[in-house]
């Protein structure tokens, strides 16, 4: 069941047609909406590289359309393999894309038939959708009727089918009828908050401020809640998400304001126990060095890159999935 059609976005992250598979590319926003036409999986591992596609969930779900796409186009099993192979080699930090591949990855090892493997990718599409709503359901007993609420990076349905992670339990209280206020970090250094988490909430007609990091210390204390979206937990409950959610999480616990994760199961990595074992993805130096065309710092300044960091999961207030509020320890509420 897709979610109701007041729940949609009013805007589409993926186009699938009887022979099309599109991309909103995410490069662009906020200055003009465009889409990619994903013809093959070179094309798809450039948008997830590139970041024209990005999201855990989001990133899964569109990695396993594009093998359904080249699988319907005729490609082969020798093909599809080598597809999965080139796919799960674009990020290394996000599970989702890995959980989404490996159930590929059996689709074409039983022999399936391209309908099947159509259908085994649009089935994942779905159940991403109904685990958004779900959590986002399960979130409004954490929002009061009027609250101030913080988030980081990009969480809506830029980032995950349906309404999102950690925007779409703010998302569904504003259309509850809740008055949501909603402080938005600019997320450096591609701005994933002023360029893509503003545009979202403007879309939906939510009411945001837009900060620096910067001013967290600032504003933190004024806040009730903070919701952030996860790429993957590990099984005792520690956390990676967009680097300075760490901070954040630190923040919040200083001023004494809850600290909510929100992620489906598929962003749980039970292989993995803590946190020293999620691997974390270092992006070029440019991203810092530049902002969009114009440079920012000089050629030859050392930069670093990290694209996650690690909230310990002694800093999480609770984490949010299609099954409801899980409270810690997160070793034994992760696990049913």
């Amino acid at each position: 069941m897709r979610p109701p059609f007041s729940f949609r976005p009013p805007y589409q992250t993926l186009r699938w047609g009887p022979r099309s598979f599109w991309l909103l590319d995410q490069r662009q926003l906020p200055g003009k909406k465009t889409y990619l036409n994903i013809r093959d999986i070179p094309a798809a591992c450039t948008a997830i590289k590139t970041l024209a596609v990005r999201g855990a969930p989001l990133i899964g779900v569109a990695a396993a359309l594009a093998i359904a796409h080249v699988a319907r186009k005729g490609a082969g099993r020798r093909k599809l393999a080598s597809g999965i192979k080139r796919l799960a080699a674009t990020r290394p930090t996000a599970v989702n894309l890995f959980v989404a591949l490996d159930k590929m990855k059996a689709a074409v090892d039983k022999g399936y038939s391209k309908d099947e493997i159509v259908e085994e990718a649009r089935e994942m599409w779905m159940q991403e959708e109904q685990y958004s709503m779900a959590m986002a359901e399960h979130g409004q007993k954490l929002i009061r009727k009027t609250m101030a609420v913080g988030t980081y990076c990009n969480t809506g349905a830029l980032a995950a089918p349906g309404l999102g992670t950690a925007l779409g339990v703010i998302i569904r209280a504003h259309l509850a009828g809740k008055k949501i206020e909603v402080t938005v970090p600019e997320t450096r250094p591609l701005l994933q908050g002023a360029r893509l988490t503003a545009w979202e909430l403007s879309q939906w007609k939510v009411p945001y401020t837009l900060v620096t990091e910067s001013a967290l210390a600032s504003v933190v204390k004024d806040l009730d809640a903070i919701f952030v979206g996860a790429d993957r937990i590990a099984a005792n409950g520690d956390t990676a998400n967009k680097v300075g959610t760490h901070g954040l999480a630190i923040l919040a616990r200083h001023f004494k304001v809850p600290f909510w994760v929100v992620a489906p199961s598929s962003t749980v990595d039970m292989d993995v126990k803590n946190g020293a074992g999620i691997p974390i993805e270092r992006r070029s130096a440019d991203e810092v060095k530049t902002f969009g065309l114009c440079r920012t710092a000089p050629r030859d300044a050392r930069a670093s890159n990290p694209a996650f960091d690690v909230t310990p999961a002694g800093l999480i207030s609770g984490i949010i999935t299609e099954k409801g509020v899980l409270s810690p320890p997160y070793g034994k509420s992760l696990r049913q």
